[in-house]
């Protein structure tokens, strides 16, 4: 299992960017996937989910902010992150779900390097 997260950078408060995961190693559309978060001193957090048949969920504080989406054919996963807040500063992690739904405990591996996202004026 390979996964490869970029598109994370600097941003200002109001600002959006757009991660992507490349994944590989397994077959893709078999799984859902996770968006994970940590920052210093605290654990990963879940962030998102989206199931194999691209039913996505979110946790709540970014729900109307983010969206997941995912590309089988690419084999790619993505969030779109608008109106980001200080509070979204993290290095964010795709992760592989155990199985084509989604679902707590949400998987935490694997997991790819990560990309960081700052959120700063």
């Amino acid at each position: 299992v390979q996964l490869v997260e970029s598109g994370g950078g600097l941003v200002q408060p109001g600002g959006s960017l757009r991660l992507s995961c490349v994944a590989s190693g397994f077959t893709f559309d078999f799984y859902a996937m996770n968006w994970v978060r940590q920052t210093p001193g605290k654990g990963l957090e879940w962030v998102s989910c989206i199931t194999g048949g691209d039913v996505p969920s979110y946790r709540d504080s970014v729900k109307g902010r983010f969206t997941s989406s995912r590309d089988n054919a690419k084999n790619t996963l993505y969030l779109q992150m608008n109106n980001l807040k200080p509070e979204d500063t993290a290095v964010y992690y795709c992760t592989r779900a155990p199985t084509f739904t989604c679902g707590p405990p949400y998987s935490t591996s694997p997991r790819g390097r990560g990309t960081q996202v700052t959120v700063s004026a």
